[in-house]
């Protein structure tokens, strides 16, 4: 099929996104491939294109049918095919991901002929693998959008080897607070201590800091040593319960994987100058494997090879999570020409926390620019995120044209 590329007026096209999708049946088919589950939705009045929704974290092991994504019934509805894998891997899956789109992207021709043209998009890590998939995926990806997206790439798990180690350094001898296996987040296996749950790590945390009461209720030791964990790691102090898990069990998931670096240590703090003196003097220093390290790097931390893919990619400004800092080392290895950023700036720290005007307007513009618009600008995705709650979408519109990203590295020195 030839997917239809003219360039309808910004208002019509806006206008037949919220409108409900013309009758018509889809098909849809679900199943696994060589350890990825997968679902794919054709329209019968299909387009020809492609948009492949990357899901975002999640410790469970990979599950049948997963998500289409939020924008599913808007891109159905506008003609496209629409199909998701649920990753080979849990956790951190970069390691296999390149192979799952592949797969999915093959399912897909197997059973409906020939794909055009391919959107990807993804929130979280499923940013990141969207970055990825650019790079990588042999196909005519004409369009990615990230949101929320990681891509600063592995260079993020050395935010997650930091906090667990300022966390052991400020919470070492405190009763109930140790979480086991630090450096390498929780023993491998088989090890003493294994397995901890998730809940376990959280309740530890509770122990050390006293961030699951109120105020109040906190000793002032625990308040203490809060007020120095959160000053040291600038994570928001909303997101210290998110946050202690990946540096505890998604570290060690990353090492002790077989699928993965398989014991290697691919994590270290060598030459970090932590701005608490004490936490600089008293934190373990942890040499990394070589090996391990490169191999960590390579799955996956973008190098900016978009070709002419187009990108339109939203942060909310307090994410605690995933920093905002993620889009100015994207910004650093991708062209300008290609990529548009627009930072949502919110009253409380979120991760991922967009509206629906907010989705709708990023994908509409990227659409738009796709189809031969001139590339958006913020102050573009703010303009048409007003003008799609006009018609009904949920607001409010927070993109704010004049934010200006920060440095990665201020946030997570380099090594």
């Amino acid at each position: 099929m030839v997917a239809n590329r003219v360039a309808f007026p910004c208002a019509l096209l806006l206008g037949l996104l919220l409108l409900p999708a013309a009758g018509g049946a889809d098909t849809t088919i679900t199943g696994e491939k060589q350890g990825a589950f997968y679902q794919i939705t054709v329209p019968d009045a299909w387009n020809g294109d492609l948009v492949i929704h990357n899901h975002g974290f999640s410790f469970s092991a990979p599950g049948p049918s997963p998500s289409l994504g939020v924008l599913a019934a808007v891109q159905l509805g506008q003609g496209y095919a629409v199909a998701a894998s649920s990753y080979s891997q849990c956790c951190w899956a970069l390691f296999d991901t390149k192979k799952d789109m592949t797969r999915l992207l093959g399912v897909v021709e197997d059973n409906f002929g020939p794909v055009d043209e391919v959107i990807l998009y993804g929130f979280s890590l499923g940013g990141i693998v969207t970055a990825q998939g650019v790079e990588t995926l042999d196909a005519d990806v004409v369009g990615a959008y990230p949101l929320c997206g990681a891509l600063a790439g592995s260079r993020s798990w050395d935010g997650g080897i930091d906090l667990r180690l300022v966390y052991d350094a400020i919470c070492a001898g405190v009763p109930g607070a140790t979480i086991p296996g630090p450096a390498t987040g929780l023993p491998a296996p088989g090890h003493p201590g294994f397995p901890f749950s998730l809940t376990q790590s959280v309740l530890a945390a509770n122990a050390c800091f006293g961030h699951l009461l109120p105020p109040a209720f906190r000793s002032p030791a625990q308040q203490a040593r809060l007020t120095q964990f959160l000053n040291v790691t600038t994570i928001p102090e909303s997101f210290v319960t998110t946050d202690i898990p990946f540096a505890s069990h998604g570290v060690s998931n990353v090492i002790f994987d077989p699928g993965k670096l398989d014991g290697g240590q691919g994590m270290s703090n060598v030459g970090v100058v932590y701005s608490d003196p004490v936490v600089d003097a008293a934190i373990l220093r942890v040499t990394p494997d070589n090996q391990a390290r490169k191999d960590l790097g390579r799955n996956y931390t973008p190098k900016g090879e978009v070709g002419a893919t187009k990108i339109v990619s939203l942060h909310t400004d307090k994410d605690g999570l995933v920093i905002v800092e993620n889009e100015s080392e994207y910004q650093n290895v991708v062209p300008a020409a290609n990529l548009t950023t627009g930072i949502v700036v919110e009253a409380a720290a979120s991760h991922c926390g967009f509206t629906q005007a907010e989705i709708l307007a990023g994908w509409e513009a990227l659409r738009g620019w796709i189809a031969g618009a001139p590339q958006p600008t913020a102050t573009d995705l703010q303009n048409t995120c007003l003008f799609v709650q006009g018609l009904g979408a949920t607001g409010p519109c927070r993109i704010d044209p004049s934010y200006v990203i920060g440095d990665f590295s201020d946030r997570i020195p380099a090594r």
